[in-house]
């Protein structure tokens, strides 16, 4: 998670700094857990009930969760399975390090605006505590709007976990020229996940910050209290915008000359799947939101300050 209530008198590192440090921690986040995100895109791509089917045993709901989860390689040993779960490692880490450079570096900046410009705004209309609260969920917000301008990577990156024979025969180029804009494929409802979602990521965090541990200063926070403020903020985001997510992968995972609507997906799983399809593939994820937030957090709270020391 972007680091939240860096807007004391303190020290700010250097643009460069924080570029290489999240940029390194999304690196080795993203090696750490690319496998985690395969299976839940994978899941959430699934159309099919996996349990509770009528006249399936549970050895035969196992077997299709391992064929959902693995695809081909179902039947092959253990390591050719995990190996099976780096699909679009390539343009995961465009991605990735992308995000998370705009993520670490954007954030602040948005906060800052906010806060010079419109913090006594905030005061007034939220209090001083709520105030402070809304603000960073608020920056978090603008800026997770704005992470739409990276959609076409994700887009490459789900199709490559989700559906690799849309790339039968063409390369990244090619992929670009023939496709064009149809990479922006779900962008609305991107934004529409985004900016709930970083809502409450960045401000579930600064309330956990506030209300749970009485932080003045968010930056005097200590590991454990950086910690639960993390997993509060990101199960709050992925829990709100899971229902959107869901859909997004679902119109990015289509085959290139096959686009189907979000409305027509919508009501496709309603129809055929129910409501609680909307949240597929949330379980794996909230399994890894503790030591994936504690893994980047820790990571980028340690590199921008060194990298900042080494450059000076």
């Amino acid at each position: 998670m972007s680091p939240v209530g860096n807007s004391g008198k303190k020290h700010s590192e250097s643009g460069t700094a924080r570029i290489l440090g999240s940029g390194t921690s999304g690196i080795l986040e993203l090696f750490t857990f690319h496998p985690v995100d395969t299976v839940a895109k994978r899941l959430m791509n699934n159309t099919e009930r996996i349990f509770g089917v009528p006249q399936q045993t549970m050895s035969q709901s196992v077997g299709k969760l391992n064929q959902v989860i693995f695809r081909e390689a179902a039947s092959k040993p253990t390591l050719a399975k995990y190996l099976s779960l780096f699909p679009g490692l390539g343009y995961a880490a465009g991605y990735k390090v992308a995000q998370r450079i705009y993520k670490f570096g954007g954030q602040p900046v948005a906060r800052d605006y906010l806060e010079h410009n419109h913090g006594q705004a905030f005061t007034r209309a939220f209090g001083d505590r709520n105030g402070k609260a809304m603000l960073h969920a608020t920056a978090g917000s603008l800026i997770g709007i704005g992470e739409v301008a990276l959609l076409p990577l994700d887009v490459l990156k789900i199709k490559r976990q989700t559906n690799p024979e849309a790339f039968r025969g063409r390369g990244l180029f090619k992929i670009v020229a023939d496709e064009g804009m149809a990479l922006y494929r779900g962008a609305g409802w991107t934004v529409v996940r985004n900016a709930p979602g970083s809502f409450a990521l960045f401000g579930g965090s600064a309330a956990v910050k506030e209300y749970a541990f009485g932080l003045a200063d968010y930056n005097k926070a200590t590991f454990m209290q950086n910690f639960f403020s993390s997993i509060g903020g990101a199960v709050a985001s992925l829990t709100v915008s899971a229902p959107m997510d869901v859909i997004k992968t679902r119109i990015q995972t289509r085959s290139f000359d096959n686009p189907e609507s979000g409305m027509s997906i919508i009501r496709k799983m309603i129809q055929q799947e129910g409501f609680s399809s909307f949240f597929k593939g949330l379980t794996p994820k909230l399994l890894v939101v503790g030591p994936k937030l504690v893994f980047g957090f820790t990571l980028a709270q340690w590199f921008i300050p060194t990298f900042d020391s080494m450059i000076k």
